[in-house]
């Protein structure tokens, strides 16, 4: 997909001090209403990105390439499950181009895109729910600190979101189990309704675990005091240690292993006494694990694109969205001076006929810009472990609950 060319190292300052600092909302900000006739806006389809049985931006193909280290190619073909019997909540990062404050509620490329990348591969685990909520908007927070501000209101996004969870709950749960899932802005978004709606209550019960993938600066990731599972951001919901935990959660920011974050890192540090939580998806009890990657074939990422990679050598044409690259990556957390991240190590194979390398990486002017990480594909390197630890942690809490009612 192409998208409209823009400074990216005036985006990310701008995202980066505005969920740091937060924003106060503008008098002259009209979205404010999640209702219209007495009626959440969430009762209309079109305020949805994906629901199940429809044939939305969750629908889009999930077919990949998978390369071998000598350069052989075979695809791997994706099924959805529309009989899941668990469900899936999905509140994507910030990635709207209107030049408003808010987004509005109408679905439009950057919000496919984002699906494409995160979220629709987990049909085959559960059924997928992702609202649209107005989120602060790219050009906004480009306008922050100029002469002509755009009116932003942070709460209208939170606001939205959890009148979407709202009549989720009221029209579709039916108590089943469900799986939260959220990147940068909308794993932001996310933990402020599980601290709200959530944490400690009654509806715990439901929640099969929790993906914070990207946690933005400005609430140092998800923090936990040091040497403890949980307490910090949330006092009820622990760290996943293992692919079969229920009612826990895995967050993580992602770094080169060569390029670790630096001095003043926007997603790492905590707060004195606490770190951030990395929960390896490829290794949750400890330790290295190799990454089940889907990388985009187009390099297309969440805010823009870098030159397309050949992915062999000699170039074969590839047809799909995605590759996996098998026994290219891994992944381990790792503790600096300014933080905890998720280290990934490509494992190059000299002289081989696969690529070696990988795109990602945030570039202004030509330039990594080394705060980031891998932020923009923290989704794409851990997909294919995260499916399947939604998948096993399905199962583990379908148990439990046949277990209560026997």
């Amino acid at each position: 997909m192409k998208h409209k060319a823009m400074d990216f190292k005036k985006v990310v300052a701008a995202v980066t001090l505005t969920l740091a600092v937060g924003v106060t909302a503008s008098p002259t900000s009209t979205a404010q209403t999640t209702e219209i006739d007495g009626k959440s806006v969430y009762s209309s389809a079109d305020a949805w990105l994906c629901r199940p049985g429809r044939q939305d931006a969750c629908a889009m193909d999930q077919t990949a390439t998978v390369i071998s280290a000598d350069g052989k190619l075979t695809q791997e073909t994706f099924t959805a499950d529309p009989d899941a019997a668990v469900d899936c909540f999905y509140v994507y990062p910030t990635v709207s181009l209107q030049a408003t404050g808010n987004s509005d509620l109408v679905v439009e490329p950057e919000e496919k895109n984002a699906v494409l990348q995160q979220f629709a591969r987990f049909g085959s685990k559960c059924r997928l729910f992702a609202p649209m909520y107005r989120q602060v908007t790219i050009p906004a927070l480009l306008a922050q600190g100029s002469s002509n501000p755009l009116p932003i209101d942070r709460e209208l996004a939170y606001r939205d979101v959890a009148a979407a969870w709202s009549d989720y709950l009221a029209r579709d749960n039916q108590g089943r189990g469900v799986i939260l899932i959220g990147h940068s802005q909308g794993s932001f978004v996310l933990m402020k309704l599980i601290q709200n709606e959530i944490d400690g209550k009654p509806l715990q019960n439901r929640i099969i675990s929790v993906l914070l993938m990207g946690p933005p600066a400005g609430v140092t990731g998800l923090p936990v005091p040091n040497g403890a599972d949980v307490g910090g951001a949330f006092q009820h919901i622990p760290v996943c240690h293992s692919n079969s935990q229920i009612g826990c959660v895995i967050a993580f920011n992602s770094f080169r292993s060569e390029a670790p974050p630096p001095a003043g890192s926007r997603f790492v540090k905590a707060p004195d006494g606490m770190h951030a939580v990395c929960a390896n998806p490829a290794a949750l009890g400890g330790g290295s694990g190799a990454l089940d990657a889907y990388l985009s074939t187009s390099n297309s990422f969440l805010y823009g694109s870098a030159p397309r990679t050949a992915w062999t050598n000699p170039p074969q044409a590839i047809d799909t969205a995605y590759v996996k690259v098998p026994g290219l990556l891994s992944a381990e957390c790792v503790t600096n001076e300014h933080g905890t991240y998720l280290a990934v190590t490509v494992h190059s194979t000299p002289g081989g006929s696969r690529s070696n390398t990988i795109s990602g990486d945030v570039i202004s002017n030509g330039k990594v810009l080394p705060d980031w990480g891998l932020h923009m594909i923290d989704a794409n390197l851990t997909m294919g472990n995260l499916v399947a630890t939604v998948g096993e942690q399905s199962k583990a809490y379908l148990a439990e609950v046949a277990k209560k009612h026997d």
